[in-house]
């Protein structure tokens, strides 16, 4: 069984048991948090799809951990011109378990 949920701007495919990392959610580590935007379920044979979401479709998680993702350099070079700057950014993140999904 798997489903297709909307968080962040992002679609992810998830089943039971995934741990994936989502963009920054405004929850505590050990939290239960629940997506309610799913576009889409399947159970073998038996898919349902939403238009675009899935009413009383659901997806509970629980929170692993938050931090931030690895360093991006941006780097603004420009030749024979003496310009040259150099800016850094990490995208934080929230780790998130899957633990149940239904269909509703």
């Amino acid at each position: 069984m798997y489903a297709v949920i909307k968080t962040g701007g992002k679609q992810y495919r998830v089943s039971e048991g995934d741990i994936l990392r989502v963009e920054k959610l405004d929850a505590e580590q050990g939290a239960a948090i629940e997506f309610d935007q799913v576009l889409l379920v399947s159970d073998g044979d038996d898919v349902k799809i939403g238009a675009p979401v899935l009413d009383g479709g659901k997806v509970n998680a629980e929170v692993v951990e938050t931090g931030k993702g690895d360093k991006v350099r941006i780097v603004k070079f420009k030749r024979r011109q003496n310009y040259r700057r150099m800016k850094g950014h990490r995208q934080p993140y929230t780790e998130v378990k899957i633990t149940g999904i239904s269909a509703g």
